[in-house]
Order: structure tokens, then sequence, then C-alpha cells
């Protein structure tokens, strides 16, 4: 049942300064490296000054663990693979980690980063992860902590059920389109109950620890670090929360069972990862913080998603009549020589609208194609294929653009990595709530000049405008 928006005031406040002391002392007394992976580029969207490795090799997890800062991110892109691919990934980075962590004598935490609406391959890869780490290490995983909170996409857990903000509702998750996803589906917004349907009845939902708003608003640290405390066997743990100060509270509790020997394994969504890392806030970044490099050709904005959303954001991105647009005709993506020839028509375009000065969008049909087997991995691989097509229109451009936008967890990987070939990026921080930004490396195709990853599933009808205009400047 869809509630109200006003039911996020209705909680009993929180002395955040106070709570903020607590967690301060909690992260320094960490001495734990934070390896944080993520199954698309958008889970940056809320730390700032903060590394992303776009591979997995011993030399980059190295850098990782000799930085400074708490943590670490590292770009799977796996909510664009295959479970085989998948599972082949993870077991690597486990392995190339835990090789470095013994050289460098220190000890790490894995955060699996995924969607705040619950789609990924879950439970695939924090199983994997959590066998890989108890063989490397000899140490048993006490429990996993599930935290799919994400106030800058208004995404709230309440009573152990998981909303989607929409207007001036929050929308069962289960109940909202990103449910129905063709890869990732599912049918419970309960968190307890999500568990039990997403692991196939391997952890039942009465098994499921679960930390209650009222206790985190009643500040009972002791009643939630007993709680973890008394997860055994991998069960899990939902976190309930509507603000990052529900976060702290909980994170306290945590840092504190973890220092008396306790061992959990994360799957959550961007939010914790920032109160975990001890992250601070910082304003939005203005234009003179991400362009560094001025030129007088346009900027391009790619869109792969077809959320619904999306589809509502290009069309008000149209009303701006300085931004030229090409549609590439994904339907074609069956007929590898009209899918070429149609890549070809897009790319020419492309190159004429930049080298004029103008900032040009390209987007795929607004269409789902999907691959007409029944085979979930088949739409995933035709997917795939678009994603490419796609990614293909930033690497083979001639003409260095201004900025670039992606639009879609899978898009935005590919650009990233194929077309952009980062290896390592800069976070510089968000141009709009929970939409990062990168500065990409010396190494990459187009140097220091700003990344925008945008959600597929993130911001209001205007966002993907603004964020333009912004850069337009």
């Amino acid at each position: 049942m869809a509630l109200k928006v006003d039911v996020l005031a209705s909680y009993a406040p929180i002395d955040e300064a106070a709570v903020d002391a607590l967690l301060t002392k909690e992260i320094e007394n960490n001495n734990k490296k934070i390896v944080v992976l993520d199954d698309d580029p958008t889970g940056v969207q809320t730390v700032h000054d903060v590394s992303v490795y776009t591979n997995w090799s011993k030399d980059s997890i190295r850098k990782g663990f000799d930085e400074e800062n708490k943590l670490f991110y590292i770009m799977t892109n796996s909510r664009g693979f295959t479970s085989a691919q998948t599972e082949k990934a993870h077991k690597e980075i486990a392995a190339a980690v835990d090789e470095v962590a013994k050289e460098t004598g220190k000890e790490y935490i894995f955060i699996s980063r995924s969607d705040s609406t619950l789609r990924g391959h879950y439970p695939l890869e924090t199983i994997v992860l959590k066998e890989a780490y108890e063989k490397n290490t000899g140490k048993k995983i006490d429990g996993e902590i599930l935290c799919p909170f994400f106030k800058e996409g208004g995404r709230f857990t309440i009573d152990d059920v998981h909303y989607v903000k929409d207007g001036e509702e929050l929308i069962p998750a289960a109940e909202t389109e990103f449910a129905k996803d063709k890869t990732f589906g599912y049918t419970s917004s309960n968190m307890k109950e999500y568990v039990e349907e997403k692991t196939k009845g391997a952890y039942k939902k009465e098994n499921v620890t679960t930390i209650s708003l009222e206790d985190i608003h009643a500040m009972n640290y002791d009643k939630i670090e007993e709680q973890l405390m008394g997860v055994n066997d991998f069960n899990k743990i939902a976190v309930n929360a509507i603000d990052y100060v529900d976060l702290k509270v909980f994170c306290v509790a945590l840092f504190r069972a973890m220092a008396k020997g306790k061992t959990f394994m994360f799957r959550t969504a961007a939010a914790i990862v920032k109160v975990m890392g001890g992250v601070t806030d910082q304003p939005l970044l203005s234009r003179e913080q991400m362009v560094v490099k001025e030129t007088t050709n346009g900027g391009i904005i790619v869109v792969g998603s077809h959320t619904e959303k999306t589809t509502k954001q290009v069309e008000m991105l149209k009303e701006n009549p300085n931004i030229a647009f090409v549609e590439l005709d994904a339907t074609l993506v069956k007929d590898e020589a009209a899918f070429k020839k149609e890549v070809e028509r897009c790319l020419a375009l492309e190159e004429e609208y930049l080298k004029a000065g103008t900032t040009v969008c390209v987007y795929t049909t607004r269409a789902l194609i999907t691959a007409d087997t029944g085979d979930k991995e088949d739409d995933l691989r035709l997917a795939v294929k678009i994603s490419d097509a796609v990614q293909s229109l930033v690497g083979r451009l001639s003409i260095v653009p201004s900025f670039v936008i992606a639009k879609g967890g899978i898009t935005s990987s590919d650009v990233g990595t194929k077309a952009l070939a980062v290896q390592k990026a800069n976070v510089l921080g968000q141009i709009k709530p929970g939409i990062p930004v990168w500065q990409t490396g010396e190494e990459s195709k187009f140097p220091l000049t700003p990344y925008v990853i945008f959600p597929g599933n993130v911001g209001e009808v205007s966002t993907l405008k603004e964020a333009a205009e912004i850069l337009m400047q």
C-alpha cells in the first residue's frame, strides 16, 4: 500500500551532532579498508574525492589499498553481465583483493553496492564474495546487511517495506516499473519476504533481523548492537531508514559489533557507503568545478536507459532549442548489416553537430527490445549489443566534446570503460542529487573531461535538462 510522503516527518528527531561525534570515533577506530564492488557506475552518487577503478588488476587494487581514503570503488558493471560472467568476475576480484590485503598487511570489508530499487545479481554476488572471503581469510561471515535506502533517489525503508518516492507518494518497490525488470524482477516489497524470494527459500523471512526506525530514533545503540551480535550463519539484517542520520545511528552500533569480532557482508545502495567511509557533505558542483578545459565544441548526451522516467526526461530535454537530437533505431539490432549502417548514420550526424558547437543528444528507440525467446539472458545479451552501439557513438568520435552525459547504468558503464577508456577516475561530486560526475584520467580518450553518470531511475522529469544546461552555460 502506498504511503503519503508526510510519513517521513512523523518520526522523533535525532540529535545528529551527538551521533556524528560517536560515529567519527568509531570510523577512526576501524582500520579495515572498505572495498566497494559497484555493479554499475552510478554507485558513486553519494561521495566525492574518492577513486573508482574500472578494472580489478592487482596493480589497481594495490593503488586503492595504498590510498589514505577509507574506501575505494571497483566498477564491475555486473548488472550488464550474465550470471556466469558475474560469478567469474567476483571470484577474480575476491582473489586479487585478498592477495593485496595479505601483501599490505591490511584487513578489508566488501560492500556489494547495487540498485536502490532492488535489481541486480542477488544473492549470487554476495554468495560468491562470502565463500571466497571465508576461504581466503579463514574467518566466518556472520551476517549480510541489506540497506537499500537512498535519499537522493527517494528510496526509503519503513516497517521493513522498501518504497520508491513518486510525487507526493511512497510506492512499495514491487509495485513500480523497476520490479518488472526483464532480468532482475521481483514481487516482494517487504525486505524479509524479498530475501526469501530471492534466495528461493534458503533464507527464511522469519530469520531476517530487522533494525527498526523506532530503535534508531530512540538512539538505542545497545539494542541494535545486541541484535547484530546475535546474527550467525550468514543470516540477513534489513535496515529501516528514512534519512542519513538513521544510517549514522545504525553504523555506530555496527562498528561496535565489528570491533567485538563480528564480520558482515553488505548488499546496499549508495547511501551507507558514504556513511561508513566518513565522506563529508559538499554542495552540488558548479560548471567551473567540472569544466577545466574549455572548448568551442558541443557536448554529448547519450541515452540508453528505457525506463519511463528516462523517456519523460528526454521529452523535457527536447524543450531546449539549443540541443540537437539523433535517434538510434534500436529495432534494427537483430539485422547486423542494417544496424551497422544505422550506427554510422548517427555518428556522422553527431560529429557535424559537435563541430558546429552544438550539444547533441543521441538516444535509442524508446521501445523495449526483447529477444522473443523467453530467456532473460538472451534479453540481456541483446541489451548489451544495443549498449555497445551506443557507447561506440562516443568511442569513435574524432572530436573532443566539451562534456559527456550518459543516461542509464549499462550505458554509462560502457561509455566510461569502453568509449572513454577510463582506468581510474576521480569522483568530483554530484551535479544534481544522486547524479555523480567523474573527472576522466590522463589515460582516457578525452582526458580531464567532465563525465556525468546519470542513473536511469533518478531525478525529476526536469533533471536531465537542468544538468545539461549547467554544463552548456
